[in-house]
């Protein structure tokens, strides 16, 4: 007895090493857009903060245009690109490079501002979820690709669809515009429609955002003309706060700490935080400032101790989140339109011409540790780099409008 009691202690104890080793493992993993905790934060610790000189990428692949992000899993890499004159939805091994399938979902998107797709792929389980350009949302097996099903929406705004799919339990949240509701629920395995909200017929440009308050889980649809707030589970609104954008184009993703909601666009929109508060099954929401001193065209802040840190359409800065004042501003052009993730305690910015920079999250000043060119630009269109990087397991992911890098930041070479 005491034997059999003795081996199951053991086995309890290697099984539950085994499932936090296989945590551990999964848990530096990139499933869709701004990562795990959609914030644009790595978890990643063991990285490269500091070089001279510039990195080497330790592969690339030209995977045609678009503009989609990068999605690790499970050692495997997910993004979008152009082949044949098709939208394509790519796995890749994240550590090699070497293709292990690619599929043509939908006919090619094109656009003076760049073709092909613009939504980031989403992983869940043993599916992969990814919205086109001109309207089709898929599920697609991971293994192989195999589609599971497609659904096809046809209010495609000037740009393209550019949204990422939300996986919510049992819901795929899409932001499609159209007539019933701008924002969409659909059942994850079947592609069956289960609710959808908003008056706003223009889908905008951003991914569904969700957040939790005072224990009820929220899902923010920044649609053209609006940002709506739903009730996951069915879908109801909680509220609606109007927001017009020239072009409709609203493009980041919404922000939720701290009991507030923050709103950004570009153009000569600005940048708004809201208070909100429960009223029943609805949610006020209270302005605590507006300001055009923050114009986010299409990037989205990250968020580090009550500090916004963002390029927007005019520069890279730092931003207080509870007042919207500027703490530091680095402008010029080589400063506008660019991308950033963060991972502790550092931002990894990337502009529009291919400048990689790493530096300490400060809310004093930006003072890079390290500048690499991952990009030529050979001039014209078509080649600027406005998609986030990722960060994962070690490995930096970057992508210009045609071509996917792999730098390896695996190093005990640090800034601390």
């Amino acid at each position: 007895m005491t034997t059999e009691f003795t081996r199951r202690s053991i086995m309890t104890v290697l099984a539950a090493i085994t499932l936090s080793m296989a945590t551990a493992a999964s848990a530096a993993d990139w499933p869709h857009w701004r990562g795990p905790n959609y914030d644009g934060h790595s978890i990643e610790t063991k990285f490269k903060t500091k070089w001279d000189g510039e990195l080497t990428p330790v592969w690339s692949k030209d995977i045609g245009a678009g503009y989609s992000g990068i999605t690790v899993v499970d050692g495997r890499l997910f993004t979008c690109g152009v082949r044949g004159g098709k939208q394509m939805l790519f796995c890749f091994n994240a550590d090699s490079g070497a293709e292990k399938w690619a599929i043509g979902y939908e006919a090619l998107y094109e656009n003076g501002w760049g073709d092909g797709s613009r939504s980031t792929p989403t992983v869940d389980g043993d599916h992969v979820y990814v919205l086109g350009a001109l309207g089709t949302v898929g599920c697609y097996k991971v293994e192989d690709g195999a589609t599971v099903w497609t659904r096809k929406y046809d209010a495609v705004p000037r740009w393209g669809y550019s949204g990422s799919v939300l996986i919510e339990g049992d819901k795929a949240i899409i932001t499609v515009g159209g007539s019933g509701g701008g924002m969409k629920a659909l059942d994850k395995k079947s592609g069956e429609p289960i609710w959808a909200i908003g008056d706003d017929s223009n889908s905008g440009y951003s991914t569904p955002y969700p957040f939790t308050f005072e224990g009820k889980r929220y899902v923010v649809g920044f649609l053209g003309g609006s940002a709506v707030i739903a009730h996951v589970d069915d879908g109801k609104e909680a509220a609606t706060i109007p927001w017009e954008t020239s072009y409709k184009v609203n493009a980041a993703t919404p922000i939720y700490h701290d009991g507030q909601l923050f709103l950004s666009s570009g153009y000569s929109t600005g940048c708004g935080l809201f208070k909100l508060s429960q009223d029943g099954d609805r949610l006020n929401t209270k302005k605590v400032y507006t300001t055009k001193k923050l114009k986010n065209k299409f990037q989205t802040p990250v968020l580090y101790r009550g500090k916004l840190f963002t390029f927007d359409q005019k520069s890279l800065k730092c931003v207080d989140f509870d007042t919207g004042a500027i703490d530091w501003e680095e402008r010029g052009k080589e400063n506008q339109h660019g991308t950033i993730v963060f991972a502790d305690k550092h931002l990894i910015t990337l502009n529009q011409y291919g400048v990689l920079k790493i530096a300490k999250a400060s809310p004093k000043d930006f003072q890079p540790t390290g500048t690499t060119t991952v990009f030529e630009q050979q001039g014209g269109q078509g080649e600027q780099c406005w998609t986030v990087p990722t960060l994962a397991n070690g490995r930096l992911y970057l992508r210009n409008l045609k071509r996917l890098v792999c730098i390896d930041l695996r190093t005990n070479e640090r800034i601390d």
